[in-house]
């Protein structure tokens, strides 16, 4: 399976994943996609698939809240978390952390695309978006090239990482045992 399945299939997992929204307005039971959510009462904080609760977005019905959104202020904080741990550390990120990026920096393009001024912000954040993958990814192969690692180490990884890091562990396993062996050569 390649590395671009096994992501879809995470997205997958996050999108039929529990959130918590919270409703703009009253609004009797409604059908998506025979699938029934509500009644919404306005205010009120309501848990439905996280596909669910995109589509009352999108509808302006309900909100995710501000505690599950991924924004700027949050991404510095996991840059500086990140880049204070040392190369056999990695810090704990949530675990729907990378579909939670893709959507916000779709997003980001999407109003960038809108509002010019909205350019800078999309490129300040690709920037440390690439600064917190690849900060994460050193110490991933790190980790992975080393002796056999505890559950300890690994609680921290995200499921995206976890993947990567069987990978690696594996490839790397097998380049020791090919590179290692020694042919008889004859006299």
């Amino acid at each position: 399976m390649t590395a671009t399945t096994q992501i879809r299939r995470f997205d997958m997992v996050f999108e039929h994943s529990l959130v918590k929204v919270i409703s703009n307005r009253n609004l009797d039971e409604i059908d998506l996609a025979g699938l029934r959510v509500g009644p919404f009462e306005e205010g009120n904080e309501y848990e439905v698939y996280y596909w669910v609760a995109d589509e009352l977005q999108k509808a302006g019905i309900a909100r995710l809240r501000e505690e599950d959104l991924l924004d700027s202020s949050k991404l510095y904080k996991i840059q500086w978390k990140e880049r204070a741990q040392t190369t056999g550390q990695i810090s704990h990120l949530e675990e729907n952390f990378y579909p939670k990026l893709r959507r916000y920096m779709s997003a980001l393009r999407t109003e960038a695309a809108k509002a010019p001024e909205k350019i800078i912000e999309l490129e300040k954040t690709k920037q440390l978006t690439k600064d917190i993958v690849n900060s994460r990814l050193r110490k991933i192969i790190s980790i992975a090239s080393a002796p056999t690692q505890t559950e300890q180490v690994l609680k921290n990884f995200t499921p995206e990482e976890r993947y990567l890091y069987t990978q690696l562990c594996r490839l790397i396993s097998e380049w020791r045992i090919h590179i290692t062996e020694q042919k008889e050569t004859e006299e």
